[in-house]
């Protein structure tokens, strides 16, 4: 990791399309020496991740703009603007979802970094603030994500996994 103050500009970073959502990746985890790494993440209407775990990865999200709730085996909490949530290591299972009408920001950090190069390995490239559609999770698809989670520390779970919690 340098010693040297790092600024990034606002159209510096990579954008990829991740589940639907935008994320850039303002600081990741190579320019850091592992760390850590920042995404900026756009969640669109209905946007968001399913569930999943990683247990030696701390992950801190503020919330921006919008609004975003959150679920985890402890419950769902509904994160405004202004709000901040912590995802300690231990693999919580979680997810978040934009049940919103406008699009919600988020600031993510991870500690050490690791997501974002999951996140760089499954998703697309795309402009800064654009968005694609969610991609078919056919069976070729779940397991190229499954395989791609693993090999950075994650583990996913089925979308309705915290419905069988009930």
């Amino acid at each position: 990791m340098s010693d040297q103050i790092s600024t990034i500009n606002v159209n510096e970073g990579v954008s990829i399309s991740v589940v639907g959502d935008t994320y850039r990746i303002i600081m990741p985890g190579e320019q850091t020496g592992g760390a850590y790494a920042v995404i900026d993440m756009l969640v669109p209407p209905g946007g968001g991740p399913g569930p999943h775990a990683h247990a030696d990865i701390q992950e801190l999200f503020y919330v921006v703009d919008g609004e975003i709730e959150f679920q985890t085996e402890a419950g769902k909490y509904l994160a405004k603007k202004g709000s901040f949530v912590n995802i300690p290591k231990g693999g919580q299972v979680h997810c978040f979802k934009n049940f919103g009408t406008e699009t919600a920001h988020m600031l993510c950090t991870v500690i050490p970094s690791g997501l974002d190069a999951f996140f760089m390995e499954i998703g697309t490239p795309v402009a800064t603030g654009e968005f694609l559609p969610p991609p078919v999770l056919d069976e070729n698809e779940l397991k190229r994500l499954i395989s791609a989670a693993e090999k950075h520390g994650q583990k996913l779970f089925p979308p309705d996994y915290f419905d069988k919690k009930s």
